[in-house]
């Protein structure tokens, strides 16, 4: 993937099925592009089913595309947070296997810095019941997820999926972030 304008950044999150990751940032003020993939796995060219069976060690991310002028990485790091369960391991709700890991694929230093900041202060805030075990790992590789996975929910509203698990996100999303999403 390359960036649109050369002052944008890229943010690699993992937090269970990426129809919802993506399903929530597309909103946020300052978020240019976002975009399915899997990373964090053995396979070459993963695809869904590849990645679906478990086997490949891949996780359903979603690449976000951001202006650090208009939204910081910081503050995305407060909506994935807020918008899946960071204290279960591999696991979103229904959705099982590592393919659904909560993880953090970080592009720089200053990534994996404030995102472990966040964490840290998070699991002293006791915002949570259990302690976080979100994965903090370098990005070695992304690759996209198949073209019919782009806009998801936009595209699916009334798919059962997406009205039982999406949409509640979504709508958390606008009622806690009002402030960060697109006018």
């Amino acid at each position: 993937m390359t960036l649109s304008q050369s002052k944008n950044e890229l943010a690699i999150l993992g937090g269970g099925c990426f129809w919802c990751t993506e399903a929530t940032f597309r909103t946020i003020e300052g978020v240019v592009q976002v975009l399915p993939g899997y990373s964090g796995g053995e396979l070459k060219n993963p695809s869904y089913s590849d990645v679906c069976s478990g086997e490949t060690g891949h996780a359903e991310v979603i690449s976000i595309e951001f202006d650090p002028n208009k939204v910081t990485f910081e503050q995305l790091l407060g909506v994935f947070f807020a918008t899946h369960d960071p204290t279960t391991l591999n696991r979103q709700g229904a959705d099982v296997g590592t393919q659904y890991r909560s993880v953090i694929f970080y592009t720089s230093e200053e990534q994996k810095h404030t995102a472990e900041c966040v964490i840290n202060r998070l699991n002293a805030s006791n915002q949570f019941k259990k302690p976080i075990v979100t994965e903090i790992t370098a990005l070695n590789i992304l690759y996209a997820a198949e073209n019919y996975h782009e806009n998801y929910f936009e595209k699916n509203p009334n798919q059962p999926y997406c009205r039982i698990v999406i949409a509640p996100k979504v709508e958390m999303l606008k009622s806690n972030f009002d402030y960060m999403l697109k006018k």
